[in-house]
C-alpha cells in the first residue's frame, strides 16, 4: 500500500517550475485528501493508511503537513520521478484527480473543502479525523455514472 508521502509524491512529480506549475503545503493537502476520498469511493478500500484531520483549513494529513511546514505558504520543491508502488489504476486515479483539482489553487481548493460534508461534520461534531467512511460516501455521490 503507497505512502502519503507516496501521494504527495505523486502530485509534486507532476509540477513543471518552468510552466508556472507551484504546489503549495495547502494545496498539497487537498490534493492528497480527494486521492483518498476517490479512492475509498471507487475501490471501498484507503489509498494510504495516514487519518485525514479536520483543520482550520480543511482536510490535512498531520505528518505531511509537519514535513513541509518549514516552507510556509510558500512553494514546495518538485520532484523528478513518480513513486513506483502505484497501481496503473492507482495512477489512472491520480492523473484524473491532478487533472481536475490540479488546476486550483490551494485556497480554491480550500473552499471547495469547507463546503464538503467530511470536512464540514468532524468540524461541526468536534471530531479531529475524519472517518473512512464518510469519504467513501460523500465522494461516492461525486462520482460519475
Amino acid at each position: 500500500m503507497p505512502t502519503c508521502q507516496d501521494v504527495a509524491d505523486f502530485f509534486l512529480a507532476q509540477c513543471e517550475e518552468e510552466a508556472g506549475d507551484l504546489m503549495s503545503n495547502l494545496k498539497l493537502q487537498k490534493l492528497v485528501y480527494y486521492a483518498q476520498g476517490f479512492h475509498l469511493a471507487i475501490t471501498g478500500v484507503a489509498l494510504f493508511d495516514d487519518d485525514i484531520e479536520a483543520w482550520t483549513h480543511g482536510p490535512v494529513v498531520a505528518d505531511l503537513y509537519h514535513a513541509y511546514k518549514q516552507f510556509g505558504s510558500g512553494a514546495l520543491p518538485p520532484l523528478a520521478a513518480i513513486p513506483d508502488v502505484f497501481s496503473s489504476d492507482q495512477l489512472d486515479l491520480l492523473n484524473e484527480i491532478n487533472e481536475i483539482y490540479g488546476q486550483f489553487s490551494g485556497w480554491k481548493l480550500r473552499n471547495m473543502t469547507h463546503e464538503e460534508s467530511p470536512w464540514l461534520n468532524a468540524s461541526r461534531n468536534g471530531y479531529n479525523i475524519i472517518d473512512h467512511d464518510a469519504l467513501r460516501s460523500y465522494f461516492k455521490t461525486q462520482l460519475n455514472g
